[in-house]
């Protein structure tokens, strides 16, 4: 059996049906399943059942024997959320727990970190053991994400693998629910359906012209390619990055949207929100390197292409994968 926890969300119900696609339906997925809009995601997808958050560690000991794999997705991933001590419980203590059980069941385990530990790049995006400790996130859930890094690095008593994998910025099929925090892709799809223009933040940077913001975009189906590669245990255990090794722009993202609808393109821009003006990253770039070393050789989907095929063939008709 397979356990896909934060399954109804975007990354972790896009992650089920590539399991189904490759023949996988044992899969318990776990979740808070109180919303409908992320209940959604999970649609014809075939699984072994459910299992509440809350209930899941309780099944785990019983159960333990019989799962073969975890990838550990569940989190809050609001980065406007201030309160440290939802991360605390949600992020990090959650995320102890279920390294504790994989430990004591000899279980492998997957599990998700995030770009937002780098936070202003100032130490760059390498993703090196040596440097966690000395990392500054610029947000609580960065901080969450940073705290059980560091955590597990320090366990002398681990799961027979894990792998902890450091998520860019992430978009495609099944982040409908997600409101503000959904990709500028999602965002900009609705603003230009609705207004035939799409606004961005200003910069607040002499150094750095409006729109060129950059960031590393990575479409879905190259972290699922990521993340299998990652299942698969050939290499060692530890954090590695996952993004494309390539920053691009807002302003070109942007482009791709309006080209993908046949759109002319109409851009303007308004301040960036003060809630996260002092913590917003201007820029970031995984450093793949360690990556690559570790034997993944497959290419990225280029951002016009994923953007057209997010648009195109999800977007339009508000198709789930």
């Amino acid at each position: 059996m397979i356990v896909v926890t934060g399954g109804a969300g975007f990354i972790g119900s896009c992650l089920i049906r590539a399991l189904n696609d490759l023949g996988h339906q044992d899969i318990m997925v776990v979740d808070a399943f109180d919303r409908i809009d992320k209940v959604r995601n999970l649609g014809d997808k075939q699984v072994r059942g459910l299992k509440h958050r809350d209930d899941f560690l309780k099944w785990l000991k019983i159960r333990g024997q019989d799962v073969e794999l975890i990838y550990h997705l569940g989190a809050r991933t609001d980065t406007t959320e201030k309160n440290k001590k939802i991360f605390d419980e949600l992020n990090l203590e959650y995320s102890k727990s279920v390294w504790l059980a994989a430990t004591k069941h000899n279980i492998p385990l997957v599990y998700a970190s995030s770009a937002a530990t780098y936070g202003d790049g100032s130490l760059g995006y390498r993703d090196d053991h040596d440097i966690v400790s000395d990392l500054v996130p610029l947000n609580p859930y960065g901080a969450s994400k940073n705290d059980f890094d560091i955590w597990a690095l320090q366990q002398t008593e681990t799961p027979p693998l894990w792998y902890g994998l450091k998520f860019f910025n992430v978009f495609g099929p099944n982040e409908y629910h997600k409101g503000r925090m959904a990709s500028v892709v999602w965002h900009a799809f609705r603003q230009i359906k609705q207004t035939g223009g799409m606004k961005l933040f200003r910069s607040h940077r002499a150094e750095v012209a409006n729109g060129m913001q950059s960031r590393d975009f990575i479409y879905i189906k190259d972290l699922l390619n990521l993340i299998f590669f990652f299942a698969k245990g050939h290499c060692d255990s530890g954090l590695y990055n996952c993004g494309t090794g390539k920053a691009r722009s807002f302003l070109d993202l942007t482009t791709a949207v309006f080209t993908a609808q046949n759109i002319d393109l109409v851009i303007s821009f308004i301040d960036t929100p003060e809630d996260i003006r002092d913590t917003y990253q201007y820029f970031t770039e995984a450093d793949m390197k360690k990556v690559r070393d570790a034997g993944y050789t497959a290419d990225f989907y280029s951002l016009e292409e994923s953007v057209q095929e997010y648009v195109q063939a999800f977007l339009t008709d508000e198709e789930y994968y």
